[in-house]
């Protein structure tokens, strides 16, 4: 037997033991050396491995029990050798270590599996839905609930989250408007920075970091009436002036992976568009990280009328810039075919393999391919993790109106109705992950009367079901009501009624509801009413009869408490809306920063208002800020130079409070008509009573007062601009 037959002989045996590909010192493979860079070791991989191991690397499965209701409802423990990916629905490392394991003992170059999940808004901590947490306007606590939702993924076997979604949505009737950060696309941005921050930490190596996707690119959330997979028509100039910039913001943070989108774009799918895969992402911002599909968005070409087969469906998806195929298998199936016929060159292959491999690589899974088996007590909802989740709750919660001070509470006999009074599971919100009800700490009515204490007197009564017509319980609602001082009346919708698939005609609450709140309304006694909810909601016939409305959204696992905090009085709610309140669904759409009308003083609907209800920015506390006049440093800039605006805020209240001071943009005239005002820049502070702090904004002409045209070219013209703060303004003139 030759030496070199022997030394191979004992790299199988290595393998089949159960480690990876050992190799003596003196032909040790350079991707198997960590002092390398990641560059040398995909190129030193890549040149080792057949056709059909880079195939095999380009698509996803799914591994153990799928709870998303929208796909199938399948328990999936199969092995499919050499495979690159699978989605991870465990809550723990056991089946995940098994799986990679076997991969492992197959593999003849021993390549680590990368598995991933929709870590949305938390993992086992469940966070307040991202809709709610982008109305906190507090970017660091935000970074902090990814870090945290990091640690628990990645310890419980998850690498790769499909998180953040920073598709910018103004229809509330989508349902997917919960798992982004509202209407605005800076607002989005900003988020997504925090987001991939938090996932990704300083290294992707080691147990407490995740590698984030940015998703759905790009425009999904402008799908036709809010119609879920429907087909979007953007114009060059709003794909670029609205939809890809919180896209490259998240990509100029180092966001390691993204998600193509299901939405037709003007009849090109964006899981098959060149320009937008290839040509924008690749060669104009030069993301080098994976593009991965959505869920069996491959095949879905041939629904969208762009494919005749799934061969064709694999040929485009995967020529416009594709590199990962998630679940339907059209790559694995029809790669090599393409190949062979020179329709599929072998450098595209190499290319996305390699940005595969590449991550994987960062992700430390070839030096450390098993996730250490801990239990939960060490891995999940621990003491550091609620305390950022209640934080995070409390600041995300807006306080809509509040007539004659209503809140905070201060009569102690106060009746809870309403269906979501009593209620757990439906805190938790869409795509919880591995949240369970028994995770959630306390209804709202147990959580208010742990508040109010055992001098208070707290009656509850349901009412009525979320939806139908069983008016049985309105009689035992106002007995309630009538017997309290005030009466909390908790109203909204269930988890499953937003996120995917969860499309809705109407932003208004079941009749059941708007009806039983009316019912007790006819006590007479002062009404505060709280909302749980994943979209904004047409409130106009429920408005009237309240003296005060909480927006709680789906906070979480400690929302109760947050919420209970707030109606005492022991927290000052300090939310403002990412997203606009409509007075009618008819409004849609109705967001803050649209174009200049052509006639300001015309056109406006002769049935109902075309004011919303609650504008973007929006939110009240219990104390009162004032504002003082904007202070420029100068009154012209030119390019190059930089301006201070400054801003100074007094808490002229009783209580200290947390403000955000919104500072917005506007260009009157203009080669392209801009809107009428854009967010630019934010900033919360805690300001105490009686004190005052002064908030700056730094303008940057090049950042702050450009704009972009239908190619994705920023322009810059000399001209007047105004800065603006809630009803100040000051006039800044750019100079040649």
């Amino acid at each position: 037997m030759t030496m070199k037959r022997m030394k191979t002989l004992l790299a199988v045996a290595c393998l089949a033991c159960g480690g990876t590909a050992v190799f003596p010192a003196e032909e040790q493979p350079l991707y198997r050396n960590p002092s390398e860079s990641v560059e040398v070791r995909v190129a030193d991989l890549l040149s080792r491995m057949t056709l059909q191991e880079k195939i095999l690397q380009l698509n996803q499965y799914i591994l153990g029990e799928n709870s998303n209701v929208n796909n199938i409802g399948e328990i999936n423990s199969s092995f499919i050798p050499g495979l690159g990916s699978y989605i991870y629905f465990n809550s723990d490392a056991r089946l995940r270590n098994e799986i990679q394991r076997k991969e492992l003992e197959v593999s003849r170059l021993g390549i680590p599996l990368l598995f991933g999940f929709d870590v949305i808004h938390g993992f086992r901590t469940i966070f307040p839905i991202p809709l709610a947490q982008s109305c906190s306007w507090n970017a660091d606590l935000v970074r902090q609930s990814c870090a945290v939702a990091a640690r628990e993924a990645r310890m419980s076997g998850v690498d790769w989250t499909f998180s953040p979604m920073i598709d910018v949505a103004r229809d509330g009737r989508w349902g997917r408007v919960a798992e982004g950060y509202g209407e605005d696309p800076y607002t989005n941005g900003v988020f997504a920075v925090a987001a991939v921050q938090g996932y990704q930490g300083d290294s992707l190596t080691g147990s407490g970091s995740v590698a984030a996707c940015l998703k759905h690119y790009v425009g999904y959330g402008m799908s036709q009436g809010g119609r879920d997979y429907e087909a979007t028509d953007i114009s060059a100039q709003a794909l670029w002036d609205t939809y890809l910039i919180p896209y490259e913001m998240g990509i100029r943070a180092g966001a390691a992976t993204l998600m193509s989108a299901f939405n037709d774009i003007g009849g090109t799918p964006a899981t098959a568009n060149h320009y937008l895969l290839t040509e924008v992402l690749r060669n104009k911002w030069g993301f080098s990280g994976v593009v991965v599909t959505d869920w069996n968005a491959v095949e879905q070409l041939m629904s969208q009328g762009v494919a005749a087969d799934r061969k064709e469906a694999a040929c485009k998806a995967f020529m416009a810039g594709a590199d990962l195929d998630m679940k339907d298998f059209c790559f694995k199936d029809h790669l090599e075919a393409l190949v062979t016929e020179g329709k599929v060159p072998l450098a595209r292959i190499d290319s996305a393999v390699a940005r595969i491999l590449a991550l994987k690589f960062r992700l430390g899974l070839f030096e450390q391919p098993y996730t250490v088996e801990v239990p939960d007590a060490k891995r999940v909802l621990l003491p550091a993790y609620k305390e950022v989740c209640r934080q995070l709750a409390e600041e995300s919660m807006v306080l809509l109106k509040n007539e004659a001070g209503t809140l905070p509470l201060r009569k102690k006999n106060v009746a809870v109705i309403g269906p979501m009074a009593d209620d757990r599971e439906n805190l938790l919100g869409s795509w919880s992950a591995q949240g369970r009800v028994e995770d959630v700490e306390g209804s709202i009515y147990e959580n208010l009367r742990a508040e109010l204490g055992p001098e208070a007197r707290v009656t509850y009564a349901r009412g009525c079901a979320f939806d139908g017509t069983d008016r049985s319980g309105f009689r035992e609602a106002r007995k309630v009501a009538r017997k309290a001082d005030v009466v909390v009346v908790c109203l909204g919708e269930k988890k499953s009624w937003s996120g995917e698939n969860a499309s809705r005609s109407t932003l208004a609450l079941p009749a059941i509801q708007e009806e039983l709140l009316a019912e007790v309304a006819k006590e007479g006694k002062p009404v505060v009413l709280v909302l749980s909810n994943g979209r904004p909601l047409e409130l106009c016939r429920v408005e009237p009869l309240c003296d005060a409305i909480v927006e709680m959204w789906q906070p979480g696992i400690v929302g109760g408490k947050a919420l209970a905090g707030i109606l005492s009085g022991r927290v000052n709610p300090s939310g403002k809306l990412a997203i606009t309140f409509p007075w009618f669904t008819g409004q849609i759409p109705l967001y803050y920063n649209s174009r200049q009308s052509a006639r300001p003083l015309q056109g406006k609907y002769q049935d109902q208002p075309t004011v919303p209800l609650y504008e973007f920015g929006h939110g009240l506390s219990y104390t009162s800020f004032e504002y003082g006049d904007l202070q420029l440093s100068a009154d012209t800039i030119r390019r190059g130079e930089k301006l201070k605006v400054e801003v100074r805020v007094t808490n002229t209240g009783k209580v200290d409070g947390k403000e955000t001071v919104h500072w917005f943009v506007r260009d009157p005239v203009c080669s392209i008509a801009r809107p009428v005002k854009e967010l630019k820049c934010f900033e919360k502070r805690t300001i105490r009573q009686g004190e005052s702090q002064t908030f700056c904004f730094e303008i940057d002409p090049e950042r702050d007062l450009s704009f972009v045209d239908s190619d994705g070219n920023r322009f810059l013209e000399p001209g007047t601009y105004y800065v603006m703060v809630k009803d100040k303004r000051v006039c800044i003139e750019l100079l040649e």
